[in-house]
C-alpha cells in the first residue's frame, strides 16, 4: 500500500524542521560570528558582558548558535607543512640517562673502577670502565636500570638496549622505544602547536598529523606564514610550584606576593601558589606514562642534573604537600609528594586512567617544542582570495540549483516540483549537521555539495522512470507510484553506498581539503537518500490524498 502512518510523517517533518532550524544561523553568518565571539571573551574573562552587550543581543540566545565554519580557502589565513625532526630527540634522551647511568656505576666502583663517557654517535652512549674484565657486570647494571615501554596498548619489551663492543658500553633506545618516542614527540608537537595558536584566538584552526612525522597546520584569520611560524616557536611557560591553599573564587583572594592559578580540569578550583618557582620545566627532560607499585596508573618523569638537585632538596622538605604543575598559567596537577625524591626521577600517581596518565604526560612534555621542525610548505591565503572563493562558491550553487531545478520540473511537472522541494530541504539538512558537528567548509566541501545537488534528484529520476514504465504498463496512479518506489530503492542503495564508501575512504586516507570534501559528500549523499524515500514520498501521498487524480501524467 502506498501509505505512510502518521508517527512516520510526524518523524519526517520534525526531522526536517530540526535540520532546517539548526541551519538557519548560517542566513545570518556575521551577526551570528559577532555574538559567538563576543560570548568567548566573556567567558575567558577579556570582557564583559556590559562591554559587548550589543553584539550579544544581536541574537537571540533561544535560538542555536553553531555555524558552519569557514576553512582556510575561505576566510584567508596561512598554511604551514612542517616535518618534526624525530631523531633530535634520541640524542637529548640519552644525555638524559647519562647521569643516573653515572651514578649507577660510581655506585659499584669496586667493581668496574672508574668510568668515562666516550664521544659517540647522537642516538648512543659509548661508555668506558677502567676493569674491562668486568664489563659484563657493568651490562648487567645498567640493565637493570630500563623500564618498560608503555602506551594504550599495554606493555611493549624496555626502553633500553644495552650491549658491548670491544671495550665499551654501548647504550641505545630499543626500536620499542624509538618508536613509542617518535609517538611522544609528535604527540607533544602537536599539543604545543594547538596550545600556541589558540591563545591568539582564531577560529577552528586544522592542526593535524599527516604520514609519520610531519604536521599540517591551517589558521583561519591570520596575516600571514610567516606570523604563524613566530607564533608556533614560543616557547610554553613550564613550572613546578609550592602549594600555600586552594581557593574556590579568585576574586575573593588577594594574591599579594603570591600566584592565583585555576585547575585545568576545574575552573572553579584555584591554587594560591609561591610566585618563585622551585623548578622551571627547561629542567625537565622527559615525562612519560608508567605504573605505580600497585600496577595503577601513573605518570613518571625525569629532571637534568640542575633540575635534580633543586627538586630533592625541596621534596625532602616537604613530605606530604601538594606540589603545583603549572602550564601556561593553568595547574594540570597538583599531586601530594609522598617521599624524598633524590636523583631527578620520579612518579606522579593518582586516580588516573592509562588514556588520561599518558594525556598528562604530554602537557608535561609541553614546555617546548621537543625537536627541531623543517617547514616543507609555506602558503597565504588573503581574506579578499577567501571572498572571491565564497562568491564563486554561491555562483556555481545557484547555478547547480537553477539547473537542477528547471530539469526536473521540465522532464517530470508537479513530480519534479516535488523533488525541487525535496532538494532545498537536503540543502538545509546538510548545512544543519555540518553546523551541529562544527565542521568546517572549504573549498573542496563546496564542490561536495555542488556534486550532491547534481546527485541528489538522481534517486528521484530513478523512482520518476520507474513510474512511468509502471503506468505504461497500464497500471493505476497509486499501484504504479509503489511499484516505482519499491523497484528503485535497490539501485538507490546500490548507487548511493558506493559513493559512501569512496566519501569514507577520502575521509579515512586524505587530509585537509580532501577530507572536507568527503564531509559534505558523504553527508549529502545520507541526506539525499532520506530526502529521495521519505519526502518526496510524502509529499506525492499528501497529493494523491487531497486530488484522487484518475489518470497520472508524468
Amino acid at each position: 500500500m502506498l501509505t505512510l502512518s502518521t508517527w512516520l510523517r510526524v518523524f519526517i517533518v520534525l526531522l526536517c524542521l530540526t535540520g532546517i532550524y539548526f541551519a538557519f544561523p548560517n542566513f545570518f553568518y556575521t551577526t551570528v560570528e559577532k555574538h559567538n565571539d563576543a560570548l568567548t571573551l566573556v567567558e575567558r574573562g577579556e570582557a564583559t558582558a556590559t562591554e559587548l552587550q550589543s553584539d550579544i543581543k544581536a541574537w537571540p540566545s533561544w535560538l542555536p548558535s553553531s555555524l558552519v565554519n569557514l576553512g582556510l580557502d575561505l576566510r584567508g589565513g596561512a598554511h604551514l607543512l612542517a616535518e618534526v625532526q624525530v631523531e633530535d630527540v634520541y640524542a637529548d634522551r640519552m644525555d638524559a640517562w647519562w647521569p643516573e647511568i653515572r651514578d649507577t656505576l660510581r655506585q659499584n666502583r669496586e667493581l668496574v673502577g672508574g668510568i668515562r663517557r666516550q664521544d659517540s654517535p647522537p642516538s648512543q652512549l659509548w661508555i668506558a670502565i677502567e676493569n674491562t674484565a668486568n664489563i659484563d657486570q657493568g651490562i648487567a647494571l645498567i640493565d637493570q636500570l630500563a623500564t618498560p615501554v608503555i602506551n594504550l596498548a599495554g606493555i611493549r619489551g624496555k626502553d633500553l638496549n644495552v650491549s658491548r663492543q670491544e671495550n665499551l658500553i654501548i647504550v641505545e633506545l630499543t626500536d620499542e622505544e624509538k618508536e613509542a618516542t617518535n609517538l611522544r614527540t609528535m604527540e607533544q608537537s602537536l599539543e604545543i602547536i594547538r596550545r600556541r595558536v589558540d591563545e591568539v584566538g582564531t577560529r577552528e584552526p586544522i592542526i593535524q598529523r599527516q604520514g609519520t612525522n610531519r604536521i599540517i597546520i591551517q589558521v583561519p584569520g591570520i596575516g600571514s606564514a610567516e606570523e604563524l611560524k613566530t607564533i608556533i616557536g614560543t616557547t610554553a611557560k613550564l613550572t613546578f610550584h609550592h602549594v600555600q591553599r586552594t581557593a574556590s573564587d579568585r576574586s575573593s583572594f588577594r594574591a599579594g606576593q603570591n600566584l592565583v592559578y585555576p585547575d585545568m580540569d576545574n575552573p572553579n578550583l584555584f591554587y594560591v601558589l609561591e610566585r618563585v618557582p622551585e623548578v622551571s620545566g627547561d629542567d625537565l627532560t622527559d615525562a612519560q606514562p608508567a605504573f605505580d607499585e600497585n600496577g595503577r596508573p601513573a605518570v613518571s618523569f625525569r629532571f637534568n642534573p640542575t633540575g635534580a638537585r633543586k627538586f630533592g632538596d625541596y621534596t625532602a622538605v616537604n613530605i606530604g604537600n601538594p606540589f603545583a604543575i603549572v602550564l601556561d598559567e593553568e595547574v594540570i596537577s597538583a599531586p601530594v609528594i609522598q617521599s624524598h625524591i633524590p636523583g631527578g626521577s620520579g612518579i606522579i600517581t593518582g586516580t588516573f586512567t592509562l588514556a588520561e596518565s599518558t594525556q598528562l604526560a604530554v602537557l608535561l612534555r609541553a614546555g617546548a617544542l621537543p625537536a627541531k621542525m623543517t617547514f616543507l610548505e609555506e602558503r597565504t591565503v588573503g581574506p579578499d582570495l577567501g571572498q572571491d572563493s565564497i562568491d564563486a562558491g554561491k555562483i556555481a550553487c545557484i547555478i547547480a540549483l537553477a539547473a537542477v531545478i528547471a530539469f526536473m520540473i521540465l522532464s517530470y511537472g508537479l513530480f519534479g516540483l516535488f523533488a525541487n522541494i525535496a532538494l532545498l530541504i537536503n540543502l538545509g539538512l546538510i548545512f544543519g549537521v555540518l553546523s551541529v558537528l562544527g565542521a568546517t567548509l572549504t573549498l573542496p566541501g563546496i564542490a561536495g555539495i555542488v556534486l550532491t545537488i547534481g546527485m541528489a534528484v538522481d534517486a528521484n529520476v530513478l523512482i520518476f522512470e520507474r513510474i512511468r514504465e509502471e503506468l505504461l504498463a497500464g497500471r493505476g496512479p497509486s499501484r504504479s507510484i509503489e511499484q516505482g518506489y519499491e523497484k528503485a530503492l535497490s539501485a538507490i542503495l546500490d548507487a548511493n553506498l558506493t559513493t559512501l564508501i569512496a566519501a569514507v575512504i577520502l575521509f579515512a586516507l586524505g587530509s585537509g581539503p580532501v577530507r572536507g570534501f568527503s564531509i559534505t559528500l558523504g553527508i549529502g549523499i545520507v541526506t539525499s537518500v532520506f530526502t529521495a524515500i521519505f519526502i518526496t514520498r510524502l509529499l506525492i501521498i499528501l497529493w494523491l490524498e487531497r486530488v484522487r487524480p484518475k489518470k497520472l501524467v508524468i
